[in-house]
């Protein structure tokens, strides 16, 4: 148990004297008594609300109710604003400042009088920025998400967000759908605030968030307008005041073995690609090593069993009244490390303990899996020495083995602009490759790997068509698609050496994608090829060009990621004049 000596903020407010003065008479001129919290823990709320990102636009509400909690407990509330990465706005790609978020939130940590903190997510790329901070500051930490969006309705039909985004657009390119049906849709589909209703990236990524023990237990999938997302800020609150006392830090939560659990997890929903360069990411800054291999290895064994869009038929509204993530990791209790702990001061298994599935149809008994094991597969070959992912539970089990003839875009304009031409040499088993749209090449590995399919097959009444590229999708999208192809093609990998009419093997129980072009033509490509000119030359981008890593391995920055154990400490500041 911490004792107020013991409180970080203790050097702020109860040291040397003229800088306590200093910083007590802070409290005072923001209306606080410091007397009234004399000895008690500072509560840092790290709020990622921004009028640019819609999904986190209840945060304000939810961050009020973590104070109430804060306050019941005995803290003290501070909230203070980071950068909001929203997946709509922002472009490129919220992608790009994932790294930068992370470390917006680290450093407010380490040069301020926090003790503990409570981390306020929603979209897609705030819960693993946030996460990723929490992991290197290693000061007790909690997170809560704003909760998915309700659901819209068009036609008497459910709106899924982003999933039935990418349907209806290509029946709109399809000449089946009229302007006024698409604008009509457009009313229904922004219909709340929120996250994707979806099992997207930003639901897969708060659920894994309850996996890992970060959020407390049956909170991650609690919709954004419903009166518990309140209940439970309160709860949250309160219970990073207790995490303070106990110094139960995340270092004890996110360990190897609570990872191996939210791979689990992750592939039991059928979640997000996006997910596995979060999570490695994540663990890297505990130091931890996430190869590819271990993913792959898990979701062999792992069965999958959330029906839910894009790779089902149901919305998060069903998931959380089905049980939610407890209820899917109550189904695989056996697959689990149920002795890690967890931010409710329990562990995982005395969280799952008394969990179950109230809908079948929404999430499976384990004998009944919709999938025995596979959802996501890992896939190697000359075409990607360093690894290939594929969405098996959102792709098209007849292209699961496939030869086709590759047609090349060499970047994502060249893309936009062919993509729909009459004279693109395309059909039904053309293999589709995006090249420079990796984590250097645009750059920030923005999600434009699932390449609309041309027109003339939508007219043609093609569904879907292997495509190929080092880019990511998102997770609301679905179709046989091979994303993080790594090395990317503008780091010199074998993507860049691809040319139209290359013959490309896709063989996903074989594991293996295959450039069918003998080694001596390849050194010949490879000599020839020459990296592209960066338009970055300053800034933020020219910084994140220089160090981003490659997919696999997280695409943090080389210098965020600790090299030794003296490393992973997080350095506490000089407490002296300002």
């Amino acid at each position: 148990m911490s004792t107020p000596a013991m409180l970080r903020s203790a050097q702020w407010f109860a040291g040397r004297e003229e800088l306590a003065f200093q910083n007590r008479s802070s409290l005072r001129s923001m209306g606080l008594n410091p007397d009234d919290f004399a000895g008690k823990p500072v509560i840092g709320i790290a709020n990622s609300w921004s009028d640019l990102n819609n999904c986190n636009a209840n945060l304000r509400d939810v961050a009020e109710a973590v104070k109430r909690g804060v306050l019941m407990e005995g803290g003290l509330p501070l909230e203070f604003p980071t950068i909001s990465l929203g997946e709509e706005f922002m472009k490129p790609s919220a992608m790009l400042y994932r790294n930068l978020m992370s470390m917006d939130v680290e450093e407010t940590l380490r040069a301020n009088p926090i003790d503990g903190v409570v981390l306020l997510c929603n979209c897609d790329k705030t819960t693993p920025a946030q996460l990723m901070a929490a992991a290197s500051a290693d000061l007790p930490a909690i997170q809560i998400n704003g909760g998915p969006r309700a659901i819209g309705r068009w036609r008497g039909n459910s709106i899924g967000s982003g999933t039935d985004l990418w349907k209806y657009s290509d029946e709109r390119r399809a000449g089946r759908l009229s302007l006024d049906e698409w604008h009509e849709i457009e009313a229904s589909y922004g219909c709340g605030v929120g996250a994707c209703n979806t099992m997207g990236t930003a639901s897969t990524m708060t659920s894994l968030s309850e996996a890992l023990g970060m959020m407390l237990p049956g909170t991650a999938s609690i919709p954004a307008t419903d009166s518990r997302r309140m209940q439970v800020a309160t709860a949250t609150g309160r219970r990073i005041v207790q995490l303070v006392r106990e110094d139960l830090r995340p270092s004890r939560i996110l360990t190897p073995q609570a990872f191996d659990n939210a791979i689990r997890t992750l592939l039991a929903l059928g979640g997000s690609t996006n997910a596995i360069v979060h999570l490695i990411a994540m663990a890297g800054r505990r130091g931890i090593r996430l190869p590819l291999s271990r993913f792959d290895e898990l979701a062999r064994t792992t069965p999958f069993l959330v029906n839910m869009m894009p790779s089902g038929q149901h919305l998060m509204d069903s998931f959380d009244s089905a049980g939610g993530v407890s209820a899917v990791m109550a189904e695989i209790r056996d697959l689990l490390h149920l002795d890690t702990m967890t931010v409710s001061g329990r562990t995982l298994g005395e969280n799952i303990a008394r969990a179950r599935s109230f809908d079948r149809d929404v999430i499976a008994a384990r004998d009944k899996a919709i999938l025995a094991g596979g959802a996501l597969a890992v896939l190697q070959g000359n075409l990607a020495p360093q690894g290939a992912i594929v969405k098996v539970s959102a792709a098209s089990r007849s292209l699961m083995k496939h030869v086709g003839r590759a047609i090349v875009f060499k970047n994502y304009d060249d893309m936009l602009d062919r993509i729909d031409s009459p004279d693109l040499p395309v059909t039904a088993d053309s293999v589709l490759v995006l090249q420079n749209a990796g984590p250097k090449g645009v750059p920030g590995f923005p999600e434009w790997g699932s390449i609309p399919l041309p027109q003339k097959l939508l007219q043609a009444g093609v569904t879907d068509i292997v495509r190929i590229s080092d880019s990511r999708m998102s997770g609301t999208a679905f179709g046989t698609v091979v994303l993080h192809v790594a090395p990317e093609a503008a780091a010199g990998g074998p993507l860049a050496l691809v040319q139209d009419g290359d013959q490309i093997e896709l063989d996903v129980d074989a594991r293996r994608l295959q450039l069918l072009v003998d080694d001596t033509e390849l050194s010949r490509r490879k000599a020839a090829w020459r990296p592209p000119i960066s338009k970055h030359l300053r800034g933020y981008p020219k910084l994140y060009i220089d160090h981003v890593l490659q997919a696999d391995e997280g695409c943090d920055f080389d210098f965020l990621r600790p090299e030794s154990a003296a490393a992973l400490d997080f350095v506490p500041p000089l407490v002296g004049r300002s």
